[in-house]
């Protein structure tokens, strides 16, 4: 994908400050970043979400956040970190190749993360239960 940003950061063809990378993902530092340290990892190949990836795929990316997430913990002595995957516009998706923000957080930073959820009734919470499980099954 020659228009996609990361597919060109994978290539060589933009700059980016690399922390890792192995055969199937790439973590590299957020060029706009919601805190010091904040890191993207993706997947080389591309992929527009993380349910369009290969499961094994999904697992190496995955593996890599475990590894850089750590890193960032022990380098910058954090006191939390938030694991971001957006999929689509409506879920805040800029980029269109899936990547996963690790957000360093800080006592004193303002990065604010979060929704207004309600309490759900036991109906619902069957409903919804059923439907995916039985998804989850076939």
């Amino acid at each position: 994908m020659s228009q996609c940003p990361f597919c060109s950061i994978v290539a060589g063809d933009s700059p980016a400050y690399r922390l890792y990378e192995d055969e199937r993902s790439l973590a590299f530092l957020d060029i706009e970043p919601g805190t010091r340290g904040h890191t993207l990892v993706i997947p080389k190949t591309h992929h527009e979400t993380v349910t369009d990836m290969p499961e094994s795929l999904a697992g190496a990316v995955f593996r890599t956040v475990h590894r850089v997430a750590g890193a960032l913990e022990s380098a910058f002595q954090l006191d939390g970190c938030n694991v971001v995957q957006s999929n689509g516009v409506v879920a805040g998706q800029e980029v269109h190749h899936v990547h996963v923000h690790i957000v360093p957080r800080y006592g004193d930073d303002t990065v604010t993360l979060g929704w207004n959820g309600e309490p759900a009734d036991e109906r619902t919470q069957r409903e919804v239960a059923d439907t995916v499980r039985d998804h989850l099954a076939s």
